[in-house]
């Protein structure tokens, strides 16, 4: 049965309504959000049956931190669907354990001979840069994702422009708190290893400090990545110190907002993190958290695949910056 444009829009992550007009011919779509639809809608079937082609197996490797991060668990998912809609794709996932460099690099090196492609978010670190460098001196593609790494030989990065993202909550956090008074603002961080992560923070100081110069950073709280470690830091923040603003660079949104909520201080904190799940959807709604700047991990996974299957066959694509969008009370999209 042929593809339908709700389906073929799913899976590009556009609207139906992009799809019908690139479908019928229309104006009004850039040239890359049309070649997207156009590959998927081919891919799907749209245009009939696909034919079929004699190309060897591709063994490709995701390799994530384990834990309970949602947006984490999102991706998983996505990429393995991403992986099987594509056909002839052989994908396995290795979750590292507290994802310190040690255990990444080690397991980068043990995949050398075993796999053709490799997609990893990448941690920031030496032995880990290493190890990069000598999986693709084997022939090996490899592709960061979410959280890049800089000066290793990989084909590509997908994942967002994350100084731009904390810029992003810079600017969101001194309008919510306005510049005519001063106040005391937090920043709770998963981990610096990630190069995202840092980014992020960098971000949201430089505009802090450019444009709203009396709202001040007065603790970074590390958290790594760990919900009970993040509610257990929030709840000794709100009774120690004044704070009219949180901002949260990674995961660990459900710890602090159980916080504030506890504490009864989710109307009068401005409450600013990361990626649409169904814990930071139910936030939104009941106004503990007051913007969410999501990256859309459907997208990611289908671009991160994308890159690796056209390097493994000897084609190359562009790099892909995902579109941040800023999320609020009164604009919650639908799954």
């Amino acid at each position: 049965m042929r593809s339908t444009v709700s389906h073929i829009a799913k899976e590009a992550g556009v609207s139906p309504a992009t799809v019908d007009r690139v479908l019928n011919g229309r104006d009004g779509v850039r040239a890359r959000t049309r070649d997207i639809v156009m590959e998927v809608a081919t891919r799907l079937g749209y245009f009939g049956p696909v034919a079929s082609q004699a190309r060897q197996e591709i063994r490709m490797e995701f390799l994530l931190p384990a834990g309970n991060n949602t947006f984490m668990l999102m991706l998983r998912k996505f990429l393995f669907e991403e992986a099987a809609s594509y056909g002839g794709i052989n994908a396995s996932l290795h979750l590292i354990e507290a994802f310190d460099p040690e255990t990444l690099a080690l397991k980068l090196r043990e995949l050398e001979g075993k796999t053709d492609a490799v997609a990893l978010v990448a941690l920031d670190h030496p032995i880990v840069r290493e190890a990069i460098n000598h999986l693709a001196s084997t022939g090996i593609r490899v592709a960061t994702l979410v959280s890049d790494i800089s000066s290793v030989n990989k084909i590509g990065y997908v994942g967002i422009d994350n100084r731009a993202a904390g810029r992003l909550a810079g600017l969101l956090m001194g309008r919510f708190l306005g510049d005519g008074q001063k106040h005391n603002t937090a920043i709770f961080i998963g981990s610096s290893a990630y190069r995202g992560h840092e980014e992020r923070e960098m971000g949201y100081r430089s505009i802090l400090a450019q444009d709203f110069p009396l709202h001040k950073i007065v603790e970074i709280i590390p958290v790594s990545e760990d919900r009970d470690r993040a509610y257990d830091a929030a709840r000794s923040l709100l009774s120690s110190k004044s704070i009219k603003g949180i901002y949260n660079i990674g995961s660990g949104n459900q710890g602090i907002g159980r916080a504030l909520r506890e504490a009864q201080r989710g109307r009068d904190v401005v409450f600013i993190g990361h990626d649409l799940t169904d814990a930071t959807r139910m936030m939104l709604l009941d106004r503990t958290m007051d913007a969410v700047i999501d990256q859309n991990p459907r997208v990611e996974a289908r671009e991160a695949v994308k890159l690796l299957v056209s390097a493994v066959r000897g084609s190359k694509e562009p790099e892909y910056l995902p579109r941040l969008q800023v999320i609020f009370r009164e604009n919650i999209p639908t799954f």
